[in-house]
């Protein structure tokens, strides 16, 4: 009898020891982060009816941001019981022709961002004119609600811009070369506009093809070589800041590079000085804003913004936020 009772007292101290060692700060976090992912995994948390819901984007082949605002859209419509479809095309027209497809196909909701809003302008009312919700996501906060969206989740592109001044100022900045990536979008345009708006120092905008990173890469060093004045080299998009870092190095500029949005290699680079901010619109949030509150109002009519924006950013990010950001980033959640 002593003895059962030596082997159960082992195997309970055991069982005590494997499970405070499962609660410590770092290892019971990612296992009760793993156990929950592994629960959700394809499985809804709601008995809604199985609705369809469209994305449709103006994003051009390779563009990893997009890639993190869908991460944020399937994990909403896992959870939602939503059916989640997506497409994409860079060039205007093409983007209202799959929006066109989503209306014929009857989707219960349709996603759809406005970079290039004239456009899309047709597109999104023959939705509406099929009784489709429509949300308007990354770009077009102007043009949202005179089309007949139920609101937009994203930044607004001036306040952004604006934001970036404001950092440059702050960093002593004289100089600024802001490169714009595909020609004709308006979100692009605003974005270059709030940086002169605030910024003390002069701008001047790049249009460079975003498509083609070896253009890109010569475009900059070669502006930079031209003009050893600037100071700062800002890129729209976080694929492109790698680039304009590898630009400067070879033109031999000391210009600093900073840059609109955030992923695993931007975050990685403000950690180690490489590059000197950027600013994040929280691309995952708009993914799965997007998809839930199409949800909430198939479910139950309701909407947020109040006919404003849902704004998801800009933050400023500097060396000092992304070692706490950078964890995320490489799991495809900023």
């Amino acid at each position: 009898m002593a003895r059962t009772r030596t082997w159960v007292g082992i195997a309970l101290a055991g069982a005590l020891t494997l499970s405070l060692a499962g609660c410590s700060s770092t290892g019971g976090k990612r296992a009760e982060d793993a156990r929950k992912a592994a629960a959700a995994q394809g499985r809804a948390a709601v008995n809604t009816p199985r609705w369809t819901f469209a994305m449709i984007t103006h994003s051009g082949d390779g563009d990893t941001f997009w890639d993190i605002v869908q991460n944020g859209a399937k994990q909403a419509a896992v959870k939602d019981n939503i059916n989640f479809l997506y497409s994409h095309d860079d060039e205007a027209q093409q983007q209202a022709q799959l929006v066109d497809a989503a209306v014929d196909k009857k989707v219960d909701g349709i996603i759809v961002t406005l970079a290039k809003p004239d456009a899309m302008k047709a597109a999104v009312a023959r939705a509406r004119k099929a009784g489709i919700p429509v949300i308007t996501v990354n770009s077009g906060s102007e043009e949202s609600k005179a089309f007949g969206a139920l609101t937009h989740i994203g930044q607004d592109e001036t306040i952004a811009g604006e934001a970036v001044g404001e950092e440059l100022n702050k960093r002593g900045r004289k100089k600024a070369l802001c490169v714009l990536h595909e020609q004709g979008n308006v979100g692009h345009e605003q974005r270059c506009a709030g940086v002169k708006k605030t910024f003390d120092g002069t701008v001047e905008n790049l249009y460079v093809t975003g498509t083609n990173m070896p253009d890109v890469q010569s475009s900059i060093g070669a502006k930079l070589q031209a003009d050893t004045s600037i100071d700062s080299v800002v890129t729209l998009g976080a694929p492109f800041a790698d680039t304009a870092v590898k630009a400067r190095d070879d033109a031999g500029s000391k210009a600093e590079i900073d840059t609109f949005d955030l992923n695993a290699k931007v975050a990685a680079e403000l950690k180690n000085g490489t590059l000197g901010f950027a600013v994040d619109q929280q691309p995952w949030l708009q993914g799965y804003e997007a998809v839930d509150l199409l949800w909430l109002y198939k479910y139950n009519a309701d909407v947020l913004g109040g006919g404003k924006p849902v704004l998801t950013g800009p933050q400023i990010i500097t060396r000092d936020q992304a070692a706490e950001l950078e964890q995320y980033a490489d799991r495809g959640t900023r």
